[in-house]
């Protein structure tokens, strides 16, 4: 069974979600995208394990703390086999164009995931799904009856699609495909505010005209 913890950070209050696996004493830490001393004092006072570092799409306010969690706890970094990219190049993570924010030094992932990949936090299996659409590589997390959306899914909307990568006709298909899934899902995303899978098929402008 993984308990969930939910610190945002950063000025556009990313969601970095704690993950922890109270029989296995693993842990993962869900899209690091600024340095928080919360998280820290969090991670250092536990006797828990970081075994991984989770990350949804290489956007500069998901990945921003990534490579100093990984280098100061050993944690592997997961992501999908397209975010690798977005982490050593600053164009396509968008950190290039603000200019206020530190320089994201070059990292690659460790584990690098195809659509429909899992691994393990514990004895709990975690799923990836690529989803396409608020960039080339956004990909959710689910497992249990939870869905990490990341950018893809918001409570009442979805992640916008005007950025480098980005795709109308393929976020179109990725709510679909969330849509679509058996069952009802807590919702989990990068920005904002918990939701239901079952509340979104019923009241997201896009998701139910789907």
């Amino acid at each position: 069974m993984i308990e969930i913890s939910v610190l945002p950070v950063g000025p556009i209050m990313t969601n970095c979600y704690i993950l922890s696996d109270e029989k296995s004493g693993e842990m993962a830490v869900v899209d690091p995208g600024y340095k928080s001393e919360k998280l820290l004092d969090f991670l250092d006072n536990s006797n828990k394990e970081l075994k991984y570092i989770i990350i949804t799409h290489g956007h500069y306010d998901h990945i921003g703390y990534a490579r100093q969690l990984k280098e100061r706890y050993g944690a592997k970094l997961i992501c999908g086999k397209l975010t690798d990219r977005f982490l050593s190049d600053n164009e396509l993570n968008h950190s290039a164009y603000h200019l206020d924010l530190p320089v994201i030094e070059p990292f690659s992932g460790d584990i690098l995931l195809s659509d429909g990949d899992s691994f393990t936090l514990g004895e709990t299996e975690i799923r990836y799904i690529s989803t396409p659409g608020h960039t080339k590589d956004s990909g959710c997390y689910i497992f249990d009856d939870v869905i990490l959306s990341g950018d893809t899914l918001f409570r009442d909307s979805y992640g916008r699609t005007d950025l480098p990568t980005g795709d109308d006709y393929e976020m179109i298909s990725s709510l679909k495909r969330l849509k679509e899934l058996e069952g009802d899902f807590n919702v989990l995303p990068g920005h904002g505010m918990t939701t239901t899978l079952e509340r979104e098929r019923k009241h997201n402008p896009l998701m139910k005209r789907l």
